[in-house]
């Protein structure tokens, strides 16, 4: 025995336990125990049934992914699952909390699983861009069929305790008292005098499997990939589950699994699940700092923005007085959230019982003085600065002392809008992205007044509101939108000078994208760009034409492209195509062809250069947390780790090379590489794990 795995005894029951806080990972210092202590107990006549159970929060929660990509070190986790199998007598896992990845692939080493009602199980690798490699896509099959199988690994979303029983996931589920049924239901195993098969010799579900629709369904997921290779290995694994003799089937999950966790894709996914942790550790935020509570939040603006920010506060349990000018619009905003749950229920991800108790949730007012008691008020009116510094200005006015002001600004000064108060202390930025219910990204913008307590109480929120939380400074659209400024900065110039903006969406899509630039555009609405370059004195040659003539995008069935019939699908348009030539013939500017390689550089380059600017501003804290924004907020593509993570692949040396060459080709600043950039390439560092003062 040692501190991580101790044995104790009930009778002629031993009862193993896993005790690595804080999630019981499956690192050497658990495998290396475990597996003596099995062998010691395999070997004991006095024993006639073996619990698995873990200390603690959770069940084994997953390996240990800081040991991924090192040597590997004996025993592994598929030694210690094969120890488990190769034992004759009764073998319980008793799950509670979550069994993950690793956990769950230890769980299917036993003969049997009983789980408590709130446990989940799951096989989460793909995430992390790998498959389960100790046997989970080869295991998991045997129990709950191939395609249940699929679903569950190529997801990666856990299942409840009530869907693993009812999958034969697990044999049975506890409403309390875990621990004892585990040992009882050991104990009857053991004495029923039948024989445990383990999960690898049973056979019922694959034989006879229907492996034409396992291709269609894999053909499906496919699809959805977009690009990422770990759902293809899952899915290539699985069906080796049905195709292959189970050893086979076992060394080709290892051989695939291999292959992955050392390709760039896992590499950058894997980067990206620390960065989300690390992103919560703010400067001068410490643990000692206390949070506030927050029993009832205020939204001002019943509008697309306003209504899913109340949706998401909503949807976290927490109660919204939801404020609009007049009840017309406050009617209309409550039909709109009412509407958005009736589509989930139409889905089947919510119950009408579960849509009725949060339309509850909601106090609708046309009052400011409603707004007294919350303790968290966010504005999602206007984007103009006259309109939110008398808005929180007003807030000073009716809310309580202890209340947090948030606004929703996308581009504004937080400084400026918190100094409308007499307690900037209290005030910072909250910028929620479109549609504010599902996206998961979550700005923080800590103003240069905001107190600590506010901003640990605002993490805590958005943990709560299940937001991806990271927190930056102050400064003209904060970290996306100023990157994404960068990035269409000469996207304009591509159009005149050759390419189309089919042929400039198409190389984004290419690269793993959701979406092309000018989709986007035209998905989120030309106009509110145009009234934004206005505000600032700015202009865009092509973009301008197109809203001068109405052509606002898919809400107008007209912008960079046409859309047909109510369709979101764009299709090209020849007016837009005269338009492009038009301005450039004006402009003297002979188009040619512009291959994929240049629109990378001009527009992706440009956004890096911008990240490395914000770093040296002290604008975020860390690169990392840049790729957490764009990964989550921008559709930047996992598989790539966010746009400092690709730089690295990239190379910074050729990065910069281009860079300086586009600056003296055209002379804009956004190509003038940043003094981060070329210090981190002089030293040869990476960009992505740089960590600055924040």
């Amino acid at each position: 025995m040692t501190e991580t795995v101790t044995i104790t005894r009930d009778g002629e029951i031993a009862i193993v336990t896993i005790d690595n806080p804080p999630v019981n990972a499956m690192s050497f210092r658990v495998r290396e125990p475990l597996r003596k202590v099995l062998e010691t107990l395999a070997g004991d006549s006095s024993v006639a049934a073996i619990v698995l159970t873990c200390a603690g929060r959770t069940f084994v929660a997953g390996a240990d992914i800081a040991e991924f990509g090192r040597p590997a070190q004996r025993p592994d986790l598929r030694d210690v699952i094969a120890m488990l199998e190769a034992i004759r007598k009764p073998t319980v896992a008793a799950i509670h909390g979550t069994a993950l990845g690793g956990g769950l692939e230890l769980a299917l080493g036993c003969h049997f699983r009983i789980a408590d009602k709130g446990a989940k199980l799951g096989l989460p690798e793909v995430k992390l861009g790998l498959l389960p490699g100790a046997g989970g896509t080869v295991r998991l099959p045997r129990l709950v069929g191939p395609a249940k199988a699929l679903k569950m690994i190529v997801s990666g979303a856990p299942v409840p305790a009530d869907v693993a029983l009812a999958s034969a996931l697990v044999d049975a589920t506890s409403e309390s008292n875990l621990f004892a049924n585990a040992v009882a239901f050991a104990r009857d195993k053991a004495a029923s005098g039948v024989a445990s098969v383990p999960v690898r010799d049973r056979g019922a579900q694959i034989v006879g499997a229907d492996l034409a629709a396992f291709d269609a369904e894999a053909a499906e997921l496919a699809k959805k990939a977009r690009g990422l290779e770990a759902p293809l290995a899952c899915a290539q694994s699985v069906r080796n589950a049905i195709t292959l003799p189970f050893d086979e089937a076992l060394a080709a999950e290892r051989e695939l699994f291999t292959k992955l966790v050392s390709g760039d894709q896992s590499r950058a996914q894997r980067h990206l699940f620390f960065a989300e942790r690390e992103a919560t550790k703010v400067p001068r935020v410490g643990k000692e700092v206390s949070p506030l509570e927050i029993r009832r939040a205020g939204i001002i603006g019943a509008g697309t923005m306003g209504g899913g920010i109340a949706m998401a506060f909503v949807n976290g349990g927490i109660p919204v007085t939801l404020l609009e000018m007049n009840r017309e619009a406050l009617d209309r905003g409550l039909a709109m959230i009412e509407k958005n749950y009736a589509i989930s229920v139409s889905r089947g991800s919510l119950s009408e019982d579960a849509k009725a108790g949060r339309m509850a949730l909601f106090a609708p007012t046309t009052d400011y003085a409603d707004l007294a008691e919350c303790d968290l008020i966010v504005e999602a009116v206007f984007e103009d600065m006259a309109v939110k510094r008398e808005v929180f200005s007003k807030l000073d006015a009716i809310a309580k002392p202890t209340a947090i002001l948030a606004t929703n600004t996308s581009y504004l000064d937080v400084n400026e809008i918190a100094a409308s108060t007499s307690r900037p202390q209290d005030v910072l930025g909250l910028h929620f992205f479109s549609p504010a219910n599902v996206m998961k990204l979550l700005e923080i913008v800590r103003g240069s007044r905001t107190a600590p307590d506010v901003l640990a109480t605002v993490l805590g929120v958005a943990k709560r509101i299940g937001k991806v939380p990271v927190v930056v400074g102050v400064c003209h659209g904060f970290v996306g939108n100023r990157m994404l400024s960068a990035r269409s900065d000469d996207a304009e110039n591509l159009l005149l000078e050759g390419a189309s903006p089919g042929e400039v969406d198409k190389v984004f899509t290419g690269f793993g994208w959701p979406m092309g630039p000018f989709q986007m555009y035209d998905m989120a609405g030309l106009d509110i760009g145009w009234r934004n370059r206005k505000a600032r004195g700015q202009t865009a040659v092509i973009a301008d034409r197109l809203c001068e003539q109405g052509r606002f995008g898919q809400k107008t069935g007209k912008g960079f492209y046409r859309y047909e019939n109510g369709s979101r699908t764009p299709v090209p348009d020849p007016e837009v195509a005269q338009l492009i030539e038009d301005s450039a013939r004006e402009r003297g500017i002979e188009r040619r062809t512009i291959l994929a390689g240049e629109i990378i550089e001009r527009t992706l380059y440009p956004m890096v250069n911008e990240g490395a600017k914000i770093l040296e501003e002290g604008i975020a804290a860390r690169a990392s947390d840049i790729d957490i924004i764009w990964t989550n907020g921008y559709g930047f593509p996992v598989g790539k780790g966010g746009p400092m993570f690709w730089a690295d692949l990239e190379g910074l040396p050729k990065i910069i090379e281009r860079l300086e060459y586009r600056h003296g080709l055209s002379g804009k600043d956004v190509f003038r590489p940043s003094a981060l950039l070329k210090r981190l390439a002089a030293e040869g560092r990476p960009l992505s794990t740089f960590v600055g003062n924040g």
